[in-house]
Protein backbone atom coordinates (compact mmCIF):
# COMPACT_ATOMS: atom_id res chain seq x y z
CA UNK A 1 0.00 0.00 0.00
CA UNK A 2 1.56 3.57 -0.99
CA UNK A 3 1.24 6.72 0.54
CA UNK A 4 0.20 9.31 -1.20
CA UNK A 5 -0.19 13.11 -1.30
CA UNK A 6 -1.44 14.27 -4.31
CA UNK A 7 -0.52 18.34 -4.81
CA UNK A 8 -3.34 18.92 -7.34
CA UNK A 9 -4.78 21.64 -9.66
CA UNK A 10 -8.59 19.89 -11.13
CA UNK A 11 -8.17 20.16 -13.44
CA UNK A 12 -9.89 17.30 -15.86
CA UNK A 13 -7.26 14.56 -15.86
CA UNK A 14 -6.29 15.96 -12.39
CA UNK A 15 -9.89 14.31 -11.87
CA UNK A 16 -8.60 11.46 -13.67
CA UNK A 17 -6.00 11.03 -11.19
CA UNK A 18 -7.28 11.72 -7.68
CA UNK A 19 -10.33 9.28 -8.41
CA UNK A 20 -8.26 6.87 -10.11
CA UNK A 21 -5.92 6.84 -5.89
CA UNK A 22 -9.23 7.26 -4.22
CA UNK A 23 -10.51 3.87 -5.36
CA UNK A 24 -7.27 2.05 -6.24
CA UNK A 25 -6.53 -0.54 -3.57
CA UNK A 26 -2.70 -0.53 -3.79
CA UNK A 27 -2.79 3.38 -2.46
CA UNK A 28 -3.66 5.07 0.82
CA UNK A 29 -4.65 8.77 0.16
CA UNK A 30 -3.36 10.79 2.71
CA UNK A 31 -4.34 14.17 1.35
CA UNK A 32 -4.70 16.69 -1.23
CA UNK A 33 -3.07 19.75 -1.29
CA UNK A 34 -3.97 22.21 -4.05
CA UNK A 35 -2.74 24.68 -6.28
CA UNK A 36 -3.16 27.48 -8.98
CA UNK A 37 -2.34 26.45 -12.74
CA UNK A 38 -5.32 24.54 -14.10
CA UNK A 39 -7.64 26.68 -12.47
CA UNK A 40 -7.01 29.17 -9.16
CA UNK A 41 -5.74 28.00 -6.37
CA UNK A 42 -9.71 28.91 -4.96
CA UNK A 43 -11.56 26.82 -7.19
CA UNK A 44 -8.11 23.91 -6.86
CA UNK A 45 -9.23 23.61 -3.54
CA UNK A 46 -13.19 23.74 -3.77
CA UNK A 47 -12.99 21.15 -6.57
CA UNK A 48 -10.20 18.66 -5.00
CA UNK A 49 -12.86 18.75 -2.22
CA UNK A 50 -15.82 17.80 -4.19
CA UNK A 51 -13.57 14.98 -5.71
CA UNK A 52 -13.41 13.60 -2.34
CA UNK A 53 -16.91 14.15 -1.80
CA UNK A 54 -18.24 12.46 -4.71
CA UNK A 55 -15.95 9.59 -4.07
CA UNK A 56 -17.20 9.49 -0.65
CA UNK A 57 -13.55 9.88 0.71
CA UNK A 58 -14.39 13.16 2.38
CA UNK A 59 -12.66 11.82 5.17
CA UNK A 60 -9.26 12.36 3.35
CA UNK A 61 -7.97 16.43 4.10
CA UNK A 62 -7.54 19.02 1.67
CA UNK A 63 -4.69 21.74 2.26
CA UNK A 64 -5.07 25.25 0.40
CA UNK A 65 -1.57 26.11 -1.58
CA UNK A 66 -0.32 28.89 -2.62
CA UNK A 67 -1.54 31.27 -4.76
CA UNK A 68 1.50 32.44 -7.00
CA UNK A 69 4.22 31.19 -8.26
CA UNK A 70 7.51 31.82 -6.38
CA UNK A 71 9.76 33.87 -8.90
CA UNK A 72 7.87 35.35 -11.40
CA UNK A 73 3.81 36.54 -11.77
CA UNK A 74 1.23 34.14 -12.26
CA UNK A 75 0.07 32.92 -15.68
CA UNK A 76 -3.09 32.73 -16.53
CA UNK A 77 -4.89 29.54 -16.01
CA UNK A 78 -5.82 27.19 -18.95
CA UNK A 79 -9.21 27.67 -19.26
CA UNK A 80 -9.42 27.07 -22.69
CA UNK A 81 -8.18 23.21 -21.46
CA UNK A 82 -10.40 22.54 -18.96
CA UNK A 83 -12.89 25.23 -18.53
CA UNK A 84 -13.35 27.97 -16.46
CA UNK A 85 -14.51 25.90 -13.53
CA UNK A 86 -12.10 23.27 -13.93
CA UNK A 87 -14.25 20.51 -14.97
CA UNK A 88 -14.74 21.24 -18.48
CA UNK A 89 -18.61 22.35 -18.95
CA UNK A 90 -19.86 20.56 -16.23
CA UNK A 91 -21.16 23.04 -13.53
CA UNK A 92 -19.18 24.28 -10.43
CA UNK A 93 -19.95 21.99 -7.28
CA UNK A 94 -20.27 23.04 -3.54
CA UNK A 95 -18.93 20.60 -1.30
CA UNK A 96 -19.91 20.28 2.28
CA UNK A 97 -16.13 19.70 3.76
CA UNK A 98 -13.89 22.45 4.13
CA UNK A 99 -10.14 22.91 3.72
CA UNK A 100 -7.67 22.28 6.92
CA UNK A 101 -6.44 25.45 9.04
CA UNK A 102 -2.77 24.80 8.16
CA UNK A 103 -1.46 25.70 4.79
CA UNK A 104 -0.51 22.91 2.27
CA UNK A 105 3.43 23.07 2.83
CA UNK A 106 3.00 23.06 6.65
CA UNK A 107 0.87 19.76 5.99
CA UNK A 108 3.03 18.20 3.61
CA UNK A 109 5.76 18.66 6.28
CA UNK A 110 3.63 17.90 8.89
CA UNK A 111 2.85 14.14 7.05
CA UNK A 112 6.15 13.59 6.21
CA UNK A 113 7.77 13.91 9.56
CA UNK A 114 4.69 11.48 11.10
CA UNK A 115 5.33 8.83 8.55
CA UNK A 116 9.16 9.33 7.66
CA UNK A 117 10.13 6.99 5.04
CA UNK A 118 6.60 6.11 3.61
CA UNK A 119 4.94 8.94 1.92
CA UNK A 120 5.40 9.58 -2.12
CA UNK A 121 4.33 13.08 -2.64
CA UNK A 122 2.91 13.70 -6.20
CA UNK A 123 2.33 17.10 -7.91
CA UNK A 124 0.51 16.87 -10.76
CA UNK A 125 0.15 20.89 -11.16
CA UNK A 126 2.95 23.46 -10.68
CA UNK A 127 5.67 22.48 -7.49
CA UNK A 128 5.51 25.45 -5.88
CA UNK A 129 3.84 23.63 -2.82
CA UNK A 130 6.49 21.28 -2.83
CA UNK A 131 9.90 23.86 -2.84
CA UNK A 132 7.86 25.90 -0.34
CA UNK A 133 7.96 23.09 1.84
CA UNK A 134 11.26 22.21 1.56
CA UNK A 135 12.39 25.52 2.06
CA UNK A 136 10.18 24.98 5.44
CA UNK A 137 11.77 22.21 6.75
CA UNK A 138 15.05 20.98 4.45
CA UNK A 139 15.04 17.76 6.52
CA UNK A 140 11.79 16.69 4.88
CA UNK A 141 14.18 15.68 1.82
CA UNK A 142 15.99 12.68 4.19
CA UNK A 143 11.97 11.47 5.00
CA UNK A 144 10.07 10.97 2.12
CA UNK A 145 9.78 8.14 0.02
CA UNK A 146 9.62 9.62 -3.41
CA UNK A 147 8.75 12.69 -4.88
CA UNK A 148 7.01 11.69 -8.37
CA UNK A 149 6.28 14.34 -10.60
CA UNK A 150 4.17 14.72 -13.21
CA UNK A 151 5.60 17.54 -15.94
CA UNK A 152 8.33 18.51 -17.93
CA UNK A 153 9.96 16.43 -20.82
CA UNK A 154 13.33 15.37 -22.11
CA UNK A 155 12.90 14.65 -25.69
CA UNK A 156 9.27 15.21 -26.35
CA UNK A 157 9.19 19.45 -26.22
CA UNK A 158 6.54 21.06 -24.70
CA UNK A 159 3.01 21.73 -24.78
CA UNK A 160 2.49 25.26 -23.76
CA UNK A 161 5.85 27.00 -25.68
CA UNK A 162 8.11 24.46 -28.20
CA UNK A 163 10.19 24.14 -25.20
CA UNK A 164 7.80 23.67 -21.77
CA UNK A 165 5.48 22.07 -20.09
CA UNK A 166 2.45 23.36 -18.41
CA UNK A 167 3.57 23.04 -14.86
CA UNK A 168 7.01 23.18 -15.19
CA UNK A 169 6.30 26.76 -17.20
CA UNK A 170 3.89 27.59 -14.51
CA UNK A 171 6.50 28.51 -11.84
CA UNK A 172 9.80 27.22 -13.16
CA UNK A 173 12.24 28.09 -9.88
CA UNK A 174 9.88 25.94 -7.93
CA UNK A 175 10.41 23.45 -10.14
CA UNK A 176 14.49 24.08 -10.60
CA UNK A 177 14.18 23.63 -6.63
CA UNK A 178 12.54 20.02 -6.61
CA UNK A 179 14.92 19.01 -9.34
CA UNK A 180 18.01 20.00 -7.62
CA UNK A 181 17.29 18.72 -4.03
CA UNK A 182 18.60 15.72 -2.69
CA UNK A 183 15.59 13.38 -2.97
CA UNK A 184 14.53 10.47 -5.01
CA UNK A 185 12.77 12.42 -7.82
CA UNK A 186 10.87 10.38 -10.73
CA UNK A 187 9.75 12.29 -13.69
CA UNK A 188 6.60 11.40 -15.53
CA UNK A 189 6.48 13.98 -18.21
CA UNK A 190 5.07 14.19 -21.77
CA UNK A 191 7.50 11.47 -22.79
CA UNK A 192 5.75 8.79 -21.63
CA UNK A 193 2.18 10.94 -20.82
CA UNK A 194 1.82 12.08 -24.94
CA UNK A 195 1.79 8.25 -25.63
CA UNK A 196 -1.37 7.42 -23.72
CA UNK A 197 -4.36 8.39 -25.33
CA UNK A 198 -8.15 7.89 -24.17
CA UNK A 199 -11.05 7.90 -26.60
CA UNK A 200 -14.69 8.94 -25.96
CA UNK A 201 -15.40 4.98 -26.26
CA UNK A 202 -13.54 4.61 -23.31
CA UNK A 203 -15.39 7.26 -21.59
CA UNK A 204 -18.21 6.26 -22.44
CA UNK A 205 -17.26 2.92 -21.42
CA UNK A 206 -16.86 4.54 -17.67
CA UNK A 207 -20.68 6.07 -17.79
CA UNK A 208 -21.85 2.49 -18.63
CA UNK A 209 -20.21 0.77 -16.15
CA UNK A 210 -19.87 3.20 -13.25
CA UNK A 211 -22.49 5.66 -13.74
CA UNK A 212 -21.42 8.39 -11.07
CA UNK A 213 -17.97 8.80 -11.38
CA UNK A 214 -17.57 7.46 -14.27
CA UNK A 215 -19.92 9.63 -15.63
CA UNK A 216 -19.31 12.78 -14.15
CA UNK A 217 -15.67 12.02 -16.05
CA UNK A 218 -17.09 11.61 -19.28
CA UNK A 219 -19.12 14.94 -19.06
CA UNK A 220 -15.84 16.30 -17.82
CA UNK A 221 -14.03 15.00 -20.75
CA UNK A 222 -15.95 16.84 -23.28
CA UNK A 223 -14.42 20.15 -23.31
CA UNK A 224 -11.23 18.05 -22.90
CA UNK A 225 -11.63 16.44 -25.72
CA UNK A 226 -12.88 19.58 -27.71
CA UNK A 227 -9.48 20.69 -26.81
CA UNK A 228 -7.32 18.03 -28.03
CA UNK A 229 -8.93 17.63 -31.43
CA UNK A 230 -8.40 21.46 -31.85
CA UNK A 231 -4.88 21.75 -30.47
CA UNK A 232 -3.45 18.29 -32.00
CA UNK A 233 -5.98 16.69 -34.28
CA UNK A 234 -6.28 13.82 -31.79
CA UNK A 235 -9.61 12.14 -30.95
CA UNK A 236 -9.28 11.91 -27.39
CA UNK A 237 -6.86 13.36 -24.70
CA UNK A 238 -3.83 12.62 -22.97
CA UNK A 239 -3.67 10.49 -19.69
CA UNK A 240 -1.27 13.00 -17.81
CA UNK A 241 -1.82 13.16 -14.69
CA UNK A 242 -3.18 10.02 -13.63
CA UNK A 243 -0.47 8.17 -15.31
CA UNK A 244 2.10 9.80 -12.74
CA UNK A 245 -0.38 8.32 -10.22
CA UNK A 246 -0.24 5.07 -12.04
CA UNK A 247 3.76 5.10 -12.00
CA UNK A 248 4.02 5.16 -8.57
CA UNK A 249 2.28 1.76 -7.77
CA UNK A 250 3.05 0.06 -11.29
CA UNK A 251 6.43 1.03 -11.95
CA UNK A 252 7.04 -2.08 -13.54
CA UNK A 253 5.38 -0.56 -16.82
CA UNK A 254 7.61 2.46 -16.80
CA UNK A 255 11.25 2.44 -18.46
CA UNK A 256 13.77 4.80 -16.52
CA UNK A 257 16.38 6.91 -17.50
CA UNK A 258 18.90 8.03 -14.72
CA UNK A 259 19.72 11.82 -15.22
CA UNK A 260 20.08 14.78 -13.01
CA UNK A 261 17.57 17.49 -14.42
CA UNK A 262 17.30 21.49 -14.21
CA UNK A 263 15.06 24.04 -15.51
CA UNK A 264 15.74 26.36 -17.60
CA UNK A 265 14.29 29.93 -15.72
CA UNK A 266 14.97 32.83 -18.14
CA UNK A 267 14.55 33.79 -21.68
CA UNK A 268 12.96 31.69 -24.85
CA UNK A 269 13.25 28.63 -23.47
CA UNK A 270 11.79 29.68 -19.78
CA UNK A 271 10.36 26.14 -18.10
CA UNK A 272 12.55 24.15 -20.17
CA UNK A 273 13.52 20.99 -18.58
CA UNK A 274 17.20 20.20 -19.11
CA UNK A 275 20.05 17.70 -18.42
CA UNK A 276 21.67 19.30 -15.69
CA UNK A 277 25.30 20.27 -16.51
CA UNK A 278 28.33 20.24 -13.76
CA UNK A 279 27.63 19.28 -10.53
CA UNK A 280 24.33 20.89 -10.52
CA UNK A 281 20.78 18.56 -9.93
CA UNK A 282 20.75 15.28 -7.95
CA UNK A 283 19.87 12.59 -10.78
CA UNK A 284 16.61 11.44 -10.82
CA UNK A 285 14.55 8.45 -12.98
CA UNK A 286 12.87 10.35 -16.11
CA UNK A 287 9.93 7.56 -17.29
CA UNK A 288 11.15 7.45 -20.76
CA UNK A 289 9.01 4.30 -21.94
CA UNK A 290 5.28 2.77 -20.97
CA UNK A 291 3.46 0.16 -21.74
CA UNK A 292 0.60 2.15 -23.08
CA UNK A 293 -2.24 -0.51 -23.17
CA UNK A 294 -1.42 -1.75 -19.23
CA UNK A 295 -1.28 2.07 -18.28
CA UNK A 296 -5.01 3.02 -19.75
CA UNK A 297 -6.31 -0.31 -19.08
CA UNK A 298 -5.22 -0.30 -14.99
CA UNK A 299 -7.08 3.22 -15.05
CA UNK A 300 -9.86 2.83 -16.74
CA UNK A 301 -10.54 -0.76 -14.89
CA UNK A 302 -10.03 1.00 -11.60
CA UNK A 303 -12.59 3.92 -12.57
CA UNK A 304 -14.94 0.94 -13.03
CA UNK A 305 -14.80 -0.39 -9.87
CA UNK A 306 -16.79 2.66 -8.54
CA UNK A 307 -19.86 3.69 -8.45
Amino acid sequence: MEKIIIDTDPGVDDAMAVLFACLSPNIELVGLTSIFGNVTTDIATRNALALLEMAGAEHIPVARGADRPLGQPAKAVAADVHGVEGFGDVPPMSPKAAPLDESAADFICRMVNTHPGEITLCPVGPFTNIALALRQDPGIAKKVKNVTVMGGSLEEGGNVTPHAEANIWQDPHAAREVFAADWPVTMVGLDVTHQVVCTPEHFAGLTDAAPKLGGFLNDAAQFYFAFHRKENGIRGCHMHDPTAVISIVRPDLFGCRDCALDVIVDGEKIGATVAATGQSGSPSKVCMDIEIDAVRDLFLDTIKTGF
